[in-house]
Formats: structure tokens, C-alpha cells, sequence
């Protein structure tokens, strides 16, 4: 494969990787939260940590991991309990601590590993993206390339570095829009972002049964 066919690969992934990351779940709650409290480098974390999960569910996709993808499958209960557990956990101490300074100070203590790997976590833990992702590359014309390392792995790059400029987008629009936001207003952006986060929850844990 030339170079123009791998460069016209690697933008798909980017847009593929873009438009997957951009509707705004449970992660893009925590990140916009985490802006807001004026903690950019929590906020960033949280959004590659979610990069990274997408990165991951588009390296099975790409390089057809029937082993992992049996394996996803097979646990998918238990990654959307504890995924729903996560989220329901976040959200109730959202509620619980709704005002900027608490906030601030909830999120001040929180650590950079802890951010990361929460958003990874909850990402990871709604296999559908695995489906989203196969569907996604389908439509983008992309067929499954294990047979060619350099090609998937250019797919894959793409796709993180789409997510990835997502949060960034997101997370920058934030930061600058902070300011003109009231106390009031963000107490009760805070109150309604835990309630969508249980919601969230109590929707996963509900597919369950």
C-alpha cells in the first residue's frame, strides 16, 4: 500500500475517532466538570483515559482480535456492573458537594491516576463501542486489515489522535466559557450533572436485567 492510501487511512481514523468520542456521556460530564473547577490537568487526563479505551476497543476492531472481542463479550456483565457502580458513585458525590468550593476541593485531593483510569474504566465498560467502532470503519469503507500491521496500526493512531482532539475541543471551549458562569449557575450545572451521571447508571444497570 503507498503512502497516500495509508495517509487517506489514517484520516479516517481520526474522523472515526472524533465522532465516536463526541456525544457527551458520563466521561464528557466528569470533564466538563473537572474545567469548570478549574482543574485542566484532571480534565485532560479524564479525556485520554477515555482516548485510550476508544483506542483500544478500534485496535480489536482493526486488527479482528476475536480472542479479546470473545473475551469482551463474554464479561460484558460485569464490566457494565462495575461500569454502572462507578458512575452511580461519581454522581451521588456530585450531589453531595455541589458548591464550587466543594468542588474545587473534591477535586483538588483527586489524583492524576485516578482520573485516568476511572475514565478508562467506564469507557471500557460499554462494549457496544466495540460494535460502533466495526459498524463505524464498515461505513468509512475501512474493512477488518489484520493482515497488514502498518495499515491497522495507522487506523488506530488515527482513531486516538480523533478521540483525543475531542476532548481537547471539548475541554478548551469550557475552560474559556468558565468565567461567565455564575455561582449559581454552576451549583446548578454541578446538581444536574450528577443527576444525568445516576441516570446514566441507572440505565446500564438496568440493561442488565
Amino acid at each position: 500500500m503507498d503512502f497516500s492510501s495509508i495517509l487517506i487511512l489514517f484520516c479516517k481514523g481520526i474522523l472515526i475517532g472524533f465522532a465516536i468520542a463526541a456525544p457527551v456521556g458520563a466521561v464528557g460530564i466528569l470533564c466538563i466538570r473537572r474545567t469548570l473547577s478549574n482543574h485542566k490537568l484532571l480534565a485532560t487526563l479524564t479525556g485520554m483515559g477515555s482516548a485510550c479505551a476508544d483506542m483500544f476497543y478500534g485496535t480489536v476492531a482493526a486488527f479482528s482480535l476475536a480472542g479479546i472481542t470473545d473475551f469482551i463479550t463474554k464479561h460484558e456483565f460485569y464490566l457494565k456492573l462495575f461500569g454502572g457502580i462507578l458512575i452511580a458513585w461519581i454522581g451521588f458525590a456530585i450531589i453531595k458537594h455541589p458548591s464550587r468550593k466543594k468542588t474545587e476541593e473534591i477535586e483538588g485531593i483527586d489524583s492524576p491516576l485516578h482520573a485516568f483510569t476511572s475514565a478508562f474504566v467506564l469507557t471500557l465498560s460499554n462494549p457496544i463501542t466495540l460494535i460502533v467502532f466495526a459498524a463505524a470503519f464498515t461505513a468509512m469503507g475501512v474493512a477488518p486489515i489484520y493482515q497488514s500491521f502498518t495499515q491497522a496500526s495507522f487506523l488506530v493512531a488515527g482513531v486516538f489522535i480523533g478521540a483525543s482532539f475531542w476532548w481537547i475541543f471539548l475541554i478548551t471551549t469550557i475552560y474559556l466559557l468558565r468565567h461567565r458562569l455564575s455561582e449559581a449557575q454552576l451549583l446548578w450545572i454541578n446538581h444536574f450533572s450528577g443527576v444525568i451521571l445516576i441516570g446514566f447508571s441507572v440505565y446500564i444497570l438496568l440493561s442488565l436485567i
